[in-house]
């Protein structure tokens, strides 16, 4: 059998001999060559990096020896495309197409690893030969990303040779469904998309609604994915799908449901392939349909793709756009466990809660409540178990996807694992938890991320979105960013998120320009508290985040912007002005380049720049090799 094939229903036994058949068909290579073919690898041509390797072992006769693999996203997004030879470990990054001839003729052939291709430590300038030596890597533990770089998605017997399909196994086997829900509560688990809500106690209540009410009740998995910088949910139904659709079918036979859904974003079209690849997989393979592996369960998944709207994240209004209305969020009172798509009780959870759902079944609650901060043993509410996958961006060396243990600080991820400010540079502030996060300072790198600590700091965890910025950062305008995508994605029903939004983008707007009041400040507090107070969702309820996190922790920006016309950060163009010191070498390349001859100055001869002329739009401050073009 393999994941291509013309299926007949698997039986319980049949897990294990599909998993030892495709494990001896691993063992018997010399090396397995992993090519990362997620979506970011995908963009500088890894699909050609996987061509041209699979052909250049056909022509040297060397598919019997080496078996070239295209797997999802392997992290390190910074360092794509990627190659990793295992078990080695061999971590070859930053690749062309012309490159892996060379890898098979020096590595393959030769037994000599290409040393130019490796990692090399920006502090050190070490090679860094395999990826255990990688700081990117090093204070990582995989739980939702256990299978990244390790399988193929598209076969579905990859993941049953790493053991997957084992815990719906085990539930069908030995467990009743309070039994599972439990179990989950114990773990401690908390929802990894939004506001982290134990997701046992969500299936405790929506399994009791079902009871009362003699309805039939959905599981659903929210993909709507819409943080600008985040990709973390893409990027685990990219590389390990079949993890999403366990969880769904233990979460579905905990519950009694009989159909779940897969809500995805249409701006994800190779997760969407990959996704609906596994489902018709797991369909063959008779674990999705009816009487799943002989047992009295029958489930099936269902794929809806949204529009991409950013609301449709919010649970509710996810819920009216599966059901073809628009996608509007509901009032705060209505729970989706009680009245949720179709208006039956419905459990909704993001694509890495679902994820991990398999391994607490398979190595067990304490297990996992013993990774990450607080004692969830009696209450999940009293802590943050488990990981948290965040994708890493910004102004970072190391940019990427990263799972680390709940109650590691910020600045082990930033300076540890993100390799700290690129172009020697400073850090200022990272923004967690996607457009509604907060922004947090340096005094708070040192901070534990668990889902309270975040809180208490006036941010959120989300849905894992990190973005570090450094002093050149305007915060003003970080915050002005973030209202502005607000504005857009609201979806306008509710008069105190609609028109308190707007009011906050143009205050901040005006600040921005150098026309701020005495005031302001007070009012933009004022008003986002009343926002936060008065929405009907949560879009409203965390919108102010940004606006109220930057005041508190940089306040002196803002007043800067007021009383001095002053920006700091040398972003808000009324603001500023652009001169040129006497580092100048008079080398021309920014009298070229600018697109109004602002500039004057003879070759070889101190430039000036005529501030009535200058549009201010950065270009000769981007193109001067020798920092002579000041911001001012």
């Amino acid at each position: 059998m393999n994941g291509e094939a013309t299926m007949t229903r698997l039986k319980k036994q049949d897990l294990k001999k599909i998993a030892e058949s495709q494990n001896k068909v691993f063992s018997g290579y010399k090396a397995m060559l992993m090519v990362c073919t997620g979506t970011g690898c995908v963009s500088a041509k890894g699909f050609d990096i996987l061509n041209k390797l699979e052909l250049l072992l056909r022509e040297k006769n060397l598919e019997t020896d080496y078996m070239a693999v295209g797997t999802g996203c392997n992290g390190f997004c910074a360092a794509g495309p990627i190659v990793v030879v295992q078990p080695e470990g061999v971590f070859y990054q930053k690749l062309k197409e012309k490159d892996v001839e060379e890898i098979v003729e020096s590595h393959l052939l030769g037994g000599k690893p290409v040393e130019r291709l490796m990692h090399k430590d920006p502090v050190t300038g070490e090679i860094n030969r395999s990826m255990d030596e990688i700081k990117f890597f090093s204070k990582q533990q995989l739980i939702a990303l256990r299978n990244k770089g390790l399988i193929d998605p598209e076969n579905i017997d990859h993941y049953i040779a790493r053991g997957g399909y084992q815990s719906l196994k085990k539930v069908l086997e030995d467990s009743n469904a309070e039994g599972i829900i439990k179990e989950v509560i114990k773990s401690g688990i908390r929802g990894r998309g939004g506001g982290g809500f134990p997701a046992g106690v969500k299936w405790e209540s929506g399994l009791k609604a079902r009871k009362e009410r003699d309805e039939v009740i959905y599981v659903v998995c929210n993909a709507d994915e819409g943080d600008p910088g985040a990709y973390m949910d893409r990027s685990i139904i990219e590389t390990d799908p079949h993890s999403v659709i366990e969880g769904l079918l233990i979460g579905a036979y905990a519950v009694g449901a009989r159909d779940g859904y897969i809500y995805i974003r249409k701006e994800y079209p190779l997760a969407r392939e990959r996704l609906h690849k596994a489902i018709d997989d797991a369909r063959k393979y008779g674990l999705l349909g009816e009487n799943i592996l002989e047992s009295d369960f029958s489930f099936d998944i269902h794929v809806h793709r949204g529009a991409g709207a950013f609301v449709c994240g919010e649970s509710t209004a996810l819920m009216a756009s599966m059901s073809g209305r628009a996608g509007e969020p509901r009032a705060k009172y209505v729970h989706n466990v009680e009245y949720g798509y179709r208006d039956k009780p419905t459990i909704l959870n993001n694509v890495e809660t679902w994820a991990n759902i398999p391994v607490i079944i398979k190595k067990g609650a304490e297990w996992f409540a013993s990774i990450g901060t607080g004692d969830v043993s009696e209450n999940p509410w009293n802590g943050s178990s488990g990981t948290k996958v965040f994708s890493l961006v910004g102004d970072i060396r190391n940019t990427g996807l990263v799972e680390v243990p709940m109650g590691i600080t910020l600045r082990e991820i930033i300076e540890d694992i993100g390799g700290g400010i690129p172009d020697g540079r400073t850090f200022k502030a990272v923004q967690t938890g996607g457009p509604s996060g907060g922004c947090l300072p340096e005094s708070l790198l040192d901070m534990k991320v668990d889902f309270d600590s975040l809180s208490e700091a006036g941010s959120m965890m989300g849905s894992g979105g990190m973005i570090v910025m450094d002093d050149r950062t305007c915060m003003v305008d970080v915050a002005r960013y973030f209202v502005e995508f607000l504005v857009d994605e609201s979806c306008g029903k509710c008069t105190p998120c609609r028109e308190g939004l707007y009011a906050l983008q143009n205050i901040l707007g005006r600040i921005c320009s150098g026309e701020g009041k005495e005031g302001d400040i007070e009012f933009l507090e004022e008003t986002s508290k009343t926002i936060i107070d008065a929405s009907l969702c949560q879009l409203g309820g965390s919108a102010p985040n940004p606006v109220l996190s930057t005041i508190r922790y940089f306040r002196e920006e803002y007043e800067e912007h007021i009383k001095e016309e002053k920006c700091r950060g040398g972003v808000c163009k009324p603001l500023i002005q652009y001169s040129i010191n006497e580092d100048c070498t008079g080398c021309q390349v920014c009298f070229r380049q600018c697109p109004v001859n602002a500039i004057s100055g003879v070759k070889k001869e101190l430039h000036t720049i005529d501030p009535g002329t200058c549009i201010k739009c950065g270009i000769c401050y981007e193109v001067c090799k020798f920092n002579a073009v000041e911001v001012n």
